[in-house]
């Protein structure tokens, strides 16, 4: 009888890399800032790290699902923490060359990691669920790996906020201990996947694959879906990024702080609060998972942000609120409020509900998909670019009219996504033979 292994050490540092994919694609929204002062460029030119970080998911989406076919889990994992710790690597390297193409340099490190971040999208979830068992633990597995997710999401944006202090000053050189952090994770990662044993339950044999008549792009509301995905990833996105540049500007002082290294720790938690409420509502909407449909958590989410956004857009900058955040007091940790514009306050709250819409989307968009479930995976992956466009086009309305104006682009995206909810999920495709 075959003896059950032990998958301890590789489901550890496998929901260590889902913690990465989020640690390292939050770090580029700060770096935005960064990039804009050190450069001297646009918002929008500054978004450009974020763009190239989440465009490499259109390049990478459907053959990452092709890789993980012909190579497996433990190869696929293994491919993408190298290129993980190249892409980090390569933008560590922008901050010790001249300034001339420090910035083109530190793009290509943001693409490069891009395409590890789609990779381990790809391998971590189904990785994970294998290594459980399948079933109600693998499940448990995935949401514990969630979880840690939205804490590193967090832990990324506290981190740049006490590192970067006067964010006119700021250079990449500052955020050296985060990327050091990246790097050290990502080889340890390497290591152990590389000496572990991972069973391989769904890479497919070198037998013809069966040729299916349809395709995902079949159905209609799989496509709607899809544009969704697109939509809420830049919303996700593009709310904390433009809210942390609205803070940190020091010429308007929105903050009111006596110094801008003061300013920027604030900023860099009160964006960071954001962040840990999405980790909040994942946990809830993971709760109520088995007793609300995913059409209600959708429409009630887009909602409820369309109020929080639309809200933040027309309430007066005057009024202040204080909210709970961590406090970097003469170099120690505490936990305080931050006396904080109302805007930024209903913006923040908007973390509770971009927490439990991917998961609404995803099942909405792949209900009665059938055998055709699969090959949608591989849509969804390169569709995440909008994570990088549409924060990119929130900045150029920054530039041309204000932060308060730009989003208005949330406000379309959340307006779409309701109406998927509603109208574009249904299934008008129904003659479709899915079995």
């Amino acid at each position: 009888m075959q003896s059950k292994k032990n998958y301890t050490v590789p489901i550890i540092m496998m929901i260590f890399l889902f913690g990465m994919i989020s640690f390292v694609t939050n770090l580029a929204s700060p770096m935005g800032d960064v990039l804009k002062n050190q450069f001297t460029v646009a918002n929008w030119v500054g978004t450009l790290g974020v763009f190239a970080n989440f465009i490499a998911y259109a390049v990478m989406g459907i053959p990452g699902g092709i890789l993980l076919q012909k190579f497996g889990y433990k190869k696929t994992a293994l491919i993408a923490i190298a290129i993980g710790f190249a892409g980090v690597g390569i933008q560590t390297l922008s901050g010790l060359i001249g300034t001339s193409t420090a910035f083109y340099v530190y793009l290509t490190g943001a693409f490069v990691a891009g395409f590890s971040m789609c990779l381990l999208n790809t391998v971590v979830n189904p990785m994970l669920n294998t290594l459980g068992g399948g079933g109600n633990k693998g499940n448990q597995l995935i949401q514990i790996g969630g979880s840690f997710n939205s804490l590193c999401g967090t832990a990324v944006i506290v981190l740049v906020g006490i590192l970067v202090g006067d964010i006119a000053k700021a250079q990449i050189s500052d955020i050296y201990p985060v990327m050091f952090i990246a790097l050290a994770v990502f080889a340890l990662a390497f290591v152990v996947i590389g000496l572990a044993s991972i069973p391989e339950p769904h890479k497919i044999s070198t037998a013809k694959e069966e040729k299916l008549p349809y395709s995902p792009l079949s159905f209609r509301h799989f496509i709607l879906g899809a544009v969704g995905i697109f939509v809420y990833v830049g919303v996700e996105v593009g709310i904390p990024k433009v809210l942390f540049s609205w803070l940190v500007d020091s010429d308007l002082n929105i903050l009111r702080a006596d110094t801008p290294q003061i300013a920027s720790s604030i900023a860099g938690f009160v964006t960071a609060t954001y962040w840990f409420l999405m980790l909040i509502g994942r946990l809830v909407g993971a709760a109520l998972g088995a007793k609300v449909s995913s059409k209600t958590m959708l429409t009630a989410a887009s909602a409820v942000g369309l109020i929080l956004v639309a809200l933040a857009i027309f309430s007066d900058v005057a009024t202040q609120v204080n909210i709970p955040v961590l406090k970097n007091l003469d170099g120690a940790l505490s936990f305080g409020t931050a006396l904080v514009p109302i805007n930024a306050a209903y913006l923040v709250l908007a973390g509770l509900c971009t927490s439990v819409m991917w998961g609404g989307i995803f099942n909405l968009a792949v209900e009665g998909l059938g055998k055709y479930t699969a090959k949608a995976s591989g849509f969804f992956m390169v569709l995440v670019c909008g994570g990088g466009i549409l924060p990119l086009l929130q900045n150029l309305v920054v530039d041309i009219t204000t932060y308060s104006t730009s989003y208005w682009v949330i406000i379309a995206g959340l307006a779409y996504l309701l109406f998927y909810a509603l109208i574009g999920s249904k299934n008008v495709n129904r003659n479709i033979i899915v079995d």
